[in-house]
């Protein structure tokens, strides 16, 4: 169970994205974990055979435990050196490990053929997983017969319909097996036909064979959230509708609590051990929102930059220059980062916040950053972060302004040194050379380690970020 955050125990297996004997490579989406902020994709460390699952699906774990094991590919074992024949596998061994490990030559006598799995890059592995494809029968036409993304998609374009693996999130695959839901014959209303939640609920609330009224309501959220606790009987009768926020499930409410107490256990960590101190300015934005404002209008809405994409890059490129805020108090020495990996402060729609990053946002292009924001943004939202996207954070950023707020002081997420706020852009009078105007404004906040950094570096940040933003299209 890897740590994917500084205050992280253990954390809990809800989806196993692998089987014994399925070839992965390092980056490959193993497995969700399920922790007290959110849920979080984990990938594999190293490239192998999957030959045992240690942990069942919802078992709780600390962090270090031992999720799989990975064994050597039969590719990578050299030609057998000359002595004794090899012991023939452990009686205790399961199936999976005896097939895939390998420890030497084989029997004498017995010929094994082995056929080398296409290679295939993570991000197209994991699109064929989430649409039930099987790899093992695409033709590959990237270099070196590697498997693409585009040949997944067709691959998808040409099967039947409802062939293979149902489109479905995990929490609907775990609702339709509690309650008895035949996947492949629920009609899947979300993205591409995928079956989601409500669909499930509207399908044990009307068996095959009934007529399901257009519009018919899915039974109440409480259904979803029982699902934590094993039930083996679906119920007798449906639910009435959701109910307010205030009645919601116990099991919701609880975990909202578990999420706030994290949150509470981590700032108290860091306000009782990081000696903080904060400063604050007020950026001219009158370049960057007059700059932003002729861009936006030669592109489509879907595409146009907000004010966020500009802060976040100035503040990344800022965090390079000034490398005292940008990296890890550990063991009692600071560690700068040579990257930018910039944590963004999101809130959960069901209360509480997690700040994943936005890696190498110092080299991305506005346009790259907005579309990374964008996704990152609408993942945590969704619960489905990957561990990195947790883990490596080197300096987070709160932006609180689309709330109306003028300005946010945080508090530093150890390891981390420094965390950056900014506040909303409004129009406030502006004197320059002895005249008064009017232009857009923003202030922003460090709040920073003592034992890093003083007033003289975290000022020097600080005016950095107002110096990027006089030159927007540089960023």
């Amino acid at each position: 169970m890897p740590s994917l955050g500084a205050d992280m125990e253990h954390g809990k297996i809800v989806e196993w994205l692998v089987k014994p004997g399925d070839y992965v490579r390092r980056g490959d989406l193993v497995a969700v974990v399920d922790t007290d902020k959110t849920v979080m994709d984990v990938e594999s460390f190293q490239e192998g055979v999957v030959a045992d699952l240690l942990v069942e699906i919802g078992e709780t774990v600390p962090v270090g435990t031992p999720l799989a094991r990975i064994t050597q590919t039969p590719a990578e074992v050299g030609p057998p050196s000359p002595g004794p024949p090899p012991r023939p596998p452990s009686a205790q061994a399961p199936p999976a490990a005896q097939a895939t490990t390998v420890q030497g030559a084989p029997p004498a006598g017995q010929t094994t053929t082995v056929q080398a799995a296409p290679p295939i890059a993570p991000p197209a592995r994991h699109l064929a997983h989430r649409l039930g494809v099987d790899t093992g029968r695409i033709h590959g036409t990237g270099k070196g017969g590697a498997i693409t993304r585009a040949d997944v998609e067709h691959a998808v374009a040409a099967r039947p319909p409802r062939a293979g693996r149902v489109r479905s999130s995990p929490r609907a695959r775990r609702l339709a097996a509690e309650l008895g839901v035949e996947l492949s014959s629920v009609p899947g209303t979300g993205p591409e036909g995928a079956v989601t939640v409500e669909d499930v609920q509207r399908a044990a609330a009307h068996p095959v064979g009934e007529s399901v009224p257009e519009g018919a309501p899915a039974p109440e959220a409480a259904a979803l959230a029982a699902t934590e606790a094993p039930r083996a009987e679906p119920p007798a009768e449906p639910p009435a509708p959701e109910a307010p926020a205030e009645e919601q499930p116990s099991a919701a409410r609880e975990r909202v609590a578990t999420l706030r107490r994290a949150i509470g256990a981590l700032m108290s960590r860091s306000k009782q051990t990081i000696p903080h101190y904060y400063l604050s300015t007020t950026l001219d934005l009158r370049a960057a929102v007059g700059w932003m404002q002729s861009v936006n209008a030669q592109r489509p809405v879907a595409s146009r930059l907000v004010p966020s994409a500009l802060l976040l890059k100035a503040a990344a490129l800022a965090a390079k220059d000034v490398p005292e805020v940008n990296g890890f108090y550990l063991d009692g020495a600071y560690r700068p980062s040579a990257a930018v990996h910039l944590g963004v402060a999101v809130a959960l729609r069901q209360g509480g916040l997690v700040a994943p990053a936005i890696h190498d946002a110092d080299t991305l292009p506005l346009d790259v950053l907005m579309e990374q924001l964008r996704d990152l943004v609408s993942r945590a939202r969704a619960g489905r972060l990957q561990r990195a996207e947790m883990a490596d954070p080197t300096i987070t950023v709160t932006n609180l302004g689309d709330l109306g707020v003028d300005s946010v002081y945080g508090v530093i997420y150890p390891p981390q040194v420094a965390m950056v706020g900014f506040g909303r852009v409004l129009e406030q009078p502006w004197a320059e050379h002895g005249m008064l105007g009017v232009r857009a404004a923003a202030i922003a906040t460090l709040s920073a380690d003592h034992r890093v950094s003083d007033g003289l570096r975290g000022g020097r940040f600080l005016a950095r970020i107002d110096e990027l933003l006089q030159k927007p299209d540089e960023l």
